[in-house]
This record gives structure tokens, C-alpha cells and sequence, in this order.
């Protein structure tokens, strides 16, 4: 018997239905030759600090740096029995070998490692690695399987990364929490994240606007607008300083005879765009349909494994490999009938032949995963949720658009002069629309410009003076924090490090989502509307947070060097040496420094000399369940009015947003305890066998199970 472990049931199913696995067991399915089983995104997880000792579920600077030899893994109790599974499956004596199915990445790799050794298994292991959950994709996937051993620098890659953020995460987090006397959160990606947030407030709030004033003038058939002819910086050299003088000019010119003084046309090649990458959908989606990064990686998700529509979404390539030629032909051919006339136009060269570039086609850049395109299996439009339908037309229509030829035109500039003053006109005159043909309703070019000579002459209509003044930078979104976080490297001062870490910013793209997410999570930054703006907690922690962990340096060194030892050409026992001195000098500094900063109320940890605590509020309608008495609220926690009686029930606001899970509030807090189980569209809350569990409905994030019993050493 061949085992074969997906990361999530869905895509057990699938890979069953292809394997002619229909026995139905529990928690697999079951074929003549092989069986499919699967976890639920994480099953097994490193332990918590209190599980490795004891000493620290008090937390107290003279027990840090905690530095273990050795962090312990252990089972996630809410899916213990699905581990049980696993694990009775994978060391059966009649299993031959294994066949690793988890997702084609670093997050997948860990995952089914991490149940291979809680499990103690030693059967041999093949890697299934593909792009796509169609039929075809998986049985080709199923013909091509490499020995497991090929992607050990992969996995130790995984391993370093979640060593890595365990020890500086719990470990700056405890020490900054204890220092500044609130609850803090640190993390190695999360915080130089919060910084590029938080310089973009200082930038707005520091910025000082300076007024001006423009002239424009009316030419009958079009305008123009004054310039400097003789200012150093062409794009101020539309700004006048004073009113006085800009309502002059305008006095000047009203009613006057005008000549254009100079016509310039300078030809212009718009190439196509190119493939979509993980990053660039996140980005162009927050631009053009307002999906959080958050949501457009779960519904490309959903378009990847429920719909099978496109290919393996968690991708940081622009580029197909040059053996996917007749697939791209394929893809194309498969597309839904209203993206045919546009496949249509495409130039094909003799015998249907597809034009190729580089741009397009580039085994070099691609890295474990090629670019986001469509599958060959026509996508049912039909039957798509509507946000599904829009990501896909963004990738369908890219798709097609990177085979047209360039946009064309001709950009022009027309001086035009009246009464001793120079007034600029700008416009285009396209000559090929290429490839923005594919998209029509984005046609909104409004800058033509009738054709005009040297000499020819106007009289100035009318003319008008408009008070303006300079912008502050604006609030970053989704968009424009991601493409931050990704060239995060470029306004490092270290020109050789800046060259290196070119393609390596902050997070993967797999990840960046829920960094964002998560920033929200703990309080430090908030979204107002599109925007996401850093909140007084984050400004603070900036503000107290040495350079080695705020700066995007220390996090970029890490992620090239994560990438080097996934690629087997880097020292892991190297970087973890690191990593433990990093963590010693962030505690050193949490003890030592003299910064000081003060946090929201409702942030403290406790309250100093009896005061700025705030007083617990009962909770409507809510009693505890172990004791009937009522529940109360506090800033941190829900719990138990009777716990000068000695009931411990606990349930901590944020224990559950470590595994992707929400903050807990008041309303949440009374269904729990109504209903026990709670299914939302991020995931699933339970409240059982004194635990608080959150199982993410993607199963990206790790499954999070914290006691709801609270004892106090």
C-alpha cells in the first residue's frame, strides 16, 4: 500500500477521485493501491514556552533569553484524532512507502515533516510536486515523483524559519511587555512591516503644504497651462507663488492673439504587462476591485483548488518555463467563450503558432512555481462566486494580453505662446493600441490634441487662476504596502546588501497577506476604507524598538539566507547561531534601554500603583461554565466573576489570533458559550474539554488550541 498525505481534505479528495481511491474510512479514502490521507493545515506545532518548561507560564525577565537546545514539537488537540490517523496509516507494516501531497512550497513542506517525525516514521518518501489541481495536472504530477531527500533543503529551510520567529517572537514579546509594562507583540517580519507603516505616518503628519497657484489658458480647441520656461525642476515649473502675480498673468493674456511656439512628438512603446506573480495579482486587485491582499490570495485559493481554474497561486514568478509553450496554446484555446475574440487576435505566427518572448518564457526565472495563469479546463463562469469570477477575468485577461503587441503612440508637447508667457499642452496620438485592446473598458484616454504646427494661432478664450497646494505622501493600502514590503531592500544605504537583496524583501508572498492581517490583529495598524494607517500602538512601539529588528536589513539578510539553505547552498546551523544572538541582544536591550513610551489605556498589561486599570464589566447574559457564575470582562481577558473563590476559567482576547483566529469580543464570547461551535467565513471557533480552539477554513494558518483553565503558579 502507497499512503499518500494532502495538506487539506479537499485536495485529498481530489487527488482520491484521480487515484480511483472511493473506499470511504475515517478520515481517508482508500484505493486498490493507494490511500489518501490528509491533515487540516496544521496538525502538529512547536510547543509553547510553558510546555518546554514549566517556569515560564509566568512571564518575568530574569528567565529570559529562553534559548532551548531543542524546541519540542507537539499534536494540535483539536485535530488529535486526525493525526492518530495519519500516523496509524503512515507506520502501518503494509505501507510500502509515502507519498508527500501537501502543497508545492516551504509552509507545505514543514507541515508534512513535522507529522512525519511526531509520528516517528521511517518508511521512504516521494515528493508530489505540481501547479495545478486539474485532473491532468495531477496524474502527469503522479508520473514525475522525486525522492523526498531532494527537497530536504526545503524542509530545513521551513524549520529554521519557524525556529527563527519562535525564539525572537516569544522572547522580544515577553521582554518588550514586561519593560514597557503593556502587551507587545515582536516579530521578525511583523515589526519592520509595522516601521515602513509607521514612517509613512510621520510623513503625513510631519508634511507642511505649500500653497501655489496655476494659470490656465483656453485656446479655443484646447489648453494649456503656464510654465517656467527657464525653471531647473520641470515639475514645478508650473507653480506660481503668488496670486498677485498669477492673477496678472491671466489679465494679461485674456482676449489676446496666441502662436504655438513648438509642436515635439516623441514616439513611445508601451510592452505588454507582464504575467501575474502572487504580489502583483494582491497589488492590481487592491487597485482595481478593493480586495484586501487577505482576500484575494483566499479567493485565488478557492479559483486554484475548488474551481480548478488556475494554477498554484502562492507563486513569486513572472515566467513560464519554455516547456509550458503548448499548455499556454492549450489554456488559451480553453478559455470561456467571451475571451475568444480577444484569443483571436492574438498575432499567431504560421501553423497557430504562439509569438514567445522573454518576458513570457524564461526557465531562468522561474523559480518552484511558474506564474499565475488559467488551467486548460474551461472555467465555469457560470457557476463562479462573483469576487472568484473578477480575480479570474484579471488573470484570464493578463493571459492573453502578454502575447499582443505593444501599445503605440506618439507623445506630444505643444508650447504655446501669448503676450511674452509660455503655456504647455500634453497629449497622445496613438498609432497601435496593442494590447490594451484586451482591455476596452479601461479606454479612457482624454488628453487628444487637435493637430497643431509652429505658427499656428489662437486667441485665448478664457482664462482661469486656481489656487492649489502640494500633497502630503498618501496612506498606504494593501497595494502599496505589499509592493513595499516586497522591494523592501531599495532604500538601503549598503549598495552591495541593496544588490543582494533584490527579490528578497520582507515575508514571501505566500505570507505578506497575513502579516498585514495580523498587524491588525494586535492593534497596530487599522484600515479606513482602502487605507491602512498605523495606530498610536504601533507609532510607540516604533518608537521603543531597536533598529536590528524595526529595519527591513535584518529581516532581508534573514529571507536571502532562508532561501539559500532551501536551495542547499547555505549553513542552517549558521543561521540559527544568528538568530539565538539577535534574541539575546533584543532582551538585553528590552532590560537595559532608557526609551520610554506610553500605550493606549486599554493596552496596558496591568495597572502601576493601582491606577489606569480598568474596572471588569459583567457580561450580559453570560455565565461561566464550569462554576454557572457570571462572566466578566476586563481589557485582556473574559472570565469568571468567582475568581476570588478560586475558578480559574479563562478566555484571553487574543489567543486565538496567533493561528490566524479573531480577537475575541463580547458578542463572540456569549454565542461561544451558547452554541460551542462557531462557523465563520475565516474558520471555525470551539469551546470543549476546557480548550478554546480556531481551525482556519483554508488551513494556510496553523490550527491554534489554548486551556481555558488559567492556574496561577
Amino acid at each position: 500500500m502507497i499512503v499518500v498525505v494532502a495538506e487539506k481534505p479537499s485536495v485529498g479528495r481530489d487527488i482520491a477521485r484521480v487515484l480511483k481511491c472511493t473506499q470511504r474510512g475515517e478520515g481517508f479514502l482508500k484505493g486498490e493501491k493507494y490511500t489518501v490521507t490528509w491533515a487540516v493545515g496544521h496538525l502538529v506545532s512547536l510547543c509553547e514556552p510553558d510546555e518546554v518548561d514549566e517556569k515560564y507560564k509566568r512571564w518575568r525577565m530574569e528567565d529570559l533569553p529562553i534559548l532551548p537546545d531543542h524546541i519540542p514539537t507537539k499534536v494540535l488537540p483539536k485535530t488529535r484524532s486526525q493525526f492518530s490517523v495519519v500516523k496509524k496509516l503512515i507506520n502501518d507494516p503494509e505501507t510500502e512507502y509515502l507519498i508527500c501531497a501537501t502543497d508545492a512550497g516551504r509552509e507545505g513542506e514543514l507541515i508534512f515533516r513535522l507529522i512525519y517525525h511526531q509520528a516517528k516514521c521511517k518508511k521512504p518518501v516521494q515528493r508530489l510536486w505540481i501547479s495545478s489541481m486539474t485532473d491532468e495536472a495531477i496524474r502527469e504530477g503522479f508520473s514525475q515523483l522525486k525522492p523526498g531527500e531532494e527537497y530536504d533543503g526545503l524542509y530545513c529551510s521551513a524549520q529554521c524559519r519557524s525556529q527563527a520567529d519562535w525564539l525572537v517572537g516569544m522572547n522580544a514579546s515577553r521582554a518588550f511587555t514586561l519593560r514597557f509594562d503593556a502587551l507587545l507583540s515582536i516579530g521578525r517580519v511583523q515589526t519592520p512591516t509595522l516601521a515602513i507603516l509607521v514612517k509613512r505616518h510621520h510623513e503625513i503628519a510631519n508634511f507642511k503644504p505649500e500653497e501655489y497657484y496655476t494659470v490656465t489658458a483656453d485656446f479655443g480647441d484646447y489648453s494649456g497651462q503656464w510654465f517656467d520656461e527657464k525653471a531647473e525642476d520641470e515639475k514645478k515649473a508650473h507653480r506660481i507663488a503668488a496670486k498677485e502675480k498669477a492673477d496678472l498673468i491671466a489679465k494679461a493674456i485674456r482676449g489676446k492673439a496666441a502662436r504655438v511656439k513648438d509642436v515635439q512628438a516623441e514616439a513611445k512603446k508601451d510592452l505588454p504587462p507582464q504575467l501575474y506573480d502572487l504580489t502583483s495579482l494582491q497589488r492590481e486587485a487592491n487597485k482595481k476591485l478593493g480586495f484586501t491582499a487577505d482576500k484575494t490570495l483566499k479567493t485565488a485559493q478557492e479559483l486554484y483548488e475548488k474551481w480548478k481554474a488556475i494554477t498554484y497561486p502562492r507563486t513569486d514568478s513572472r515566467y513560464l518555463p519554455m516547456d509550458m509553450l503548448g499548455r499556454a496554446k492549450l489554456t488559451l484555446q480553453k478559455l470561456p467563450g467571451d475571451y475568444q475574440s480577444f484569443v483571436g487576435n492574438i498575432p499567431w505566427k504560421e501553423e497557430g503558432k504562439l509569438p514567445i518572448s522573454k518576458r513570457i518564457f524564461d526557465n531562468a526565472k522561474v523559480t518552484d512555481h511558474h506564474a499565475i495563469i488559467p488551467t486548460p479546463q474551461t472555467a465555469p463562469m457560470d457557476k463562479l462566486p462573483p469576487d472568484a469570477a473578477k480575480l479570474f477575468d484579471m488573470i484570464a485577461r493578463r493571459t492573453i494580453a502578454v502575447f499582443y503587441p505593444a501599445h503605440e503612440y506618439d507623445a506630444i508637447r505643444v508650447v504655446t505662446a501669448c503676450e511674452g508667457h509660455a503655456f504647455k499642452s500634453n497629449g497622445r496620438v496613438i498609432r497601435i493600441n496593442g494590447w490594451k485592446d484586451v482591455y476596452p473598458q479601461e479606454d479612457k484616454e482624454s488628453d487628444a490634441l487637435p493637430a497643431l504646427a509652429p505658427g499656428d494661432g489662437r486667441t485665448v478664450s478664457k482664462a482661469s487662476v486656481k489656487k492649489e497646494s502640494t500633497k502630503p505622501p498618501a496612506p498606504h493600502t494593501d497595494a502599496s504596502l505589499l509592493s513595499a514590503m516586497e522591494n523592501a531592500g531599495r532604500e538601503l544605504e549598503d549598495e552591495a546588501l541593496r544588490e543582494q537583496m533584490k527579490g528578497s524583501g520582507l515575508g514571501t508572498p505566500a505570507t505578506r497577506a497575513a502579516i498585514i492581517e495580523r498587524l491588525i490583529q494586535v492593534g497596530y495598524a487599522a484600515r479606513k476604507g482602502r487605507a491602512l494607517q498605523a495606530t498610536e500602538k504601533g507609532v510607540s512601539l516604533i518608537a521603543i524598538a531597536p533598529e536590528e529588528i524595526a529595519s527591513p536589513e535584518t529581516t532581508g539578510r534573514w529571507e536571502l539566507a532562508l532561501d539559500k539553505i532551501a536551495r542547499s547552498q547555505g549553513d542552517a546551523e549558521r543561521f540559527m547561531q544568528g538568530i539565538r544572538k539577535l534574541t539575546g541582544f533584543l532582551i538585553e536591550y528590552a532590560r537595559d534601554t532608557k526609551a520610554e513610551a506610553t500605550f493606549p489605556e486599554e493596552m496596558r498589561r496591568k495597572a502601576k500603583g493601582g491606577k489606569g486599570k480598568a474596572a471588569a464589566k459583567t457580561v450580559p447574559g453570560a455565565a461561566c461554565p464550569l462554576c454557572g457564575k457570571p462572566l466578566q470582562e476586563n481589557a485582556k481577558a473574559f472570565g469568571c466573576s468567582a475568581w476570588r473563590e478560586g475558578c480559574r476559567f479563562t478566555l484571553w482576547k487574543d489567543c486565538l489570533t496567533r493561528g490566524g483566529g479573531p480577537a475575541l469580543t463580547e458578542k463572540l464570547v456569549s454565542m461561544l458559550l451558547e452554541k460551542k461551535n462557531l462557523r465563520g467565513s475565516t474558520g471555525i471557533i470551539a469551546l470543549e474539554d476546557q480548550h478554546i480552539s480556531f481551525i482556519p477554513a483554508d488551513g494556510q494558518a496553523p490550527s491554534v488550541s489554548v486551556p481555558t483553565i488559567y492556574q496561577k503558579k
